[in-house]
């Protein structure tokens, strides 16, 4: 069961003028489930996508930084699960290219002006007929309030669809944002299998946009973590469809610069902690906090190091407040002159060590009532500077080895 993730609120999926979608059953991998979603975009629309940085990236990566990189203009993407398209070489790439040409060839525009993603199992051919054999079906299903229907068309090991959207206005016009996004394991950007698409009648120049993608994945999806691996595939993608009447923007240091991406940021940012909420086996939600670095490069470090420590993560898990695990990793996290004597740690309200040992008013039940909540503040003081950062993560339990030992079954 995902922690404190509800369904998501079909009231707040706002269709987003100039963008249909259209969701299939293709039998990529297994009969009787959506697996395969087409997003259309209007002309005109500004588009971009932050990748993974993991270099046994995947196919339709490759393909998608390839079409993006023509300047043609984006016009509809193609999304399937059951299948990552990824270690396939040579022959994964031109499956992904025969995919976005069978799609070009029904919607008439060039091939190129397609991004293609996959997410599933690595290292197996993909299906590209059957995706195919499905285009035609997902074309006729495309309508501008699917966005529910696409978040559940794109979900492998997820337990729940992740949608979210809002509402701000900007230059008196009412603009709506609407994004979906899928994972729950292999899950720690860099740019988590994590697919994320989020979208918007704004108006927005194309220079602007890869700036603005990028901005969006740093505040968010590259601020969580549930396992530490970096997968083949996590994709961002961006889109403005220029819809609203309101002037360009050009500036993300203007006023209305500033109102959209902020507005993007909490769509975004509720998606990454959707992820974490759902990740695989999770049973709690932990905020992880490093205040007071030199600079945010160590603030981070010290941040996943604690986050990726399946010590701490499964001391978590049995509500064990065995918390000299969580010092340890701000010792290995590779700040190299860091001063043990100046680190305070806090659990939620519980002030549990200072200048770098325990806490003599700390007491082991107050250890104990935090441990056992759902959701958890780890916060770290490293007494250097005024950096900080913070990133989400998650326990690992016993059900997070069953899925992953049971994956391909």
């Amino acid at each position: 069961m995902p922690v404190n993730l509800p369904l998501p609120d079909f009231a707040t999926l706002f269709p987003i003028a100039g963008v249909r979608i259209g969701v299939t059953e293709a039998g990529v991998r297994k009969v009787g489930r959506k697996d395969l979603s087409v997003v259309l975009i209007d002309e005109g629309a500004s588009v971009a996508g932050v990748f993974t940085t993991n270099r046994f990236c995947a196919a339709p990566v490759q393909v998608c930084r390839e079409h993006l990189a023509t300047g043609l203009g984006v016009r509809a993407m193609l999304i399937n699960t059951g299948n990552a398209n990824a270690g396939t070489g040579a022959d994964g790439l031109a499956r992904a290219r025969s995919t976005c040409r069978a799609l070009a060839q029904q919607l008439g525009i060039d091939a190129r002006q397609i991004l293609p993603f996959s997410t599933g199992v690595i290292m197996e051919p993909l299906p590209h007929d059957r995706i195919e054999a499905g285009l035609q079906a997902a074309i006729t299903d495309a309508k501008p309030d699917n966005w529910l229907r696409a978040a559940e068309g794109i979900m492998t090991t997820d337990t729940v669809p992740k949608a979210f959207g809002t509402q701000v206005t900007i230059g008196g016009q009412v603009v709506s944002i609407t994004g979906i996004s899928k994972g729950a394991g292999m899950i720690r950007p860099n740019m988590a299998t994590m697919l994320g698409f989020i979208a918007t009648d704004a108006c927005v120049s194309q220079s602007l946009m890869h700036q603005l993608a990028l901005e969006l994945a740093e505040g968010s999806f590259n601020r969580v973590t549930v396992d530490g691996d970096t997968s083949t595939n996590d994709s961002l993608v961006v889109i403005a469809t220029n819809k609203v009447g309101h002037a360009v923007i050009d500036s993300l240091d203007s006023i209305d610069g500033k109102a959209l991406k902020n507005a993007m940021l909490g769509v975004a940012r509720n998606l990454a902690q959707a992820i974490v909420r759902d990740g695989e086996g999770a049973t709690k939600f932990i905020t992880v906090q490093i205040e007071g670095g030199r600079n945010a490069q160590e603030c981070r470090k010290v941040a996943y190091a604690i986050a990726h420590s399946p010590l701490v993560k499964t001391a978590f898990y049995a509500s064990d407040p065995n918390l000299g695990r969580i010092l340890a990793a701000v010792g290995y996290a590779g700040v190299d002159d860091l001063d043990q004597g100046c680190i305070e740690l806090f659990l939620d309200d519980v002030h549990v060590a200072t200048q770098g040992g325990r806490n003599p008013n700390y007491r082991e039940e107050d250890g104990q009532r935090v441990m056992r909540q759902s959701e958890i503040t780890v916060r770290v003081e490293l007494g250097r500077g005024t950096a900080s950062e913070t990133v989400w993560t998650c326990d690992f339990s016993h059900e997070y080895v069953t899925i992953n030992a049971d994956y391909r079954s």
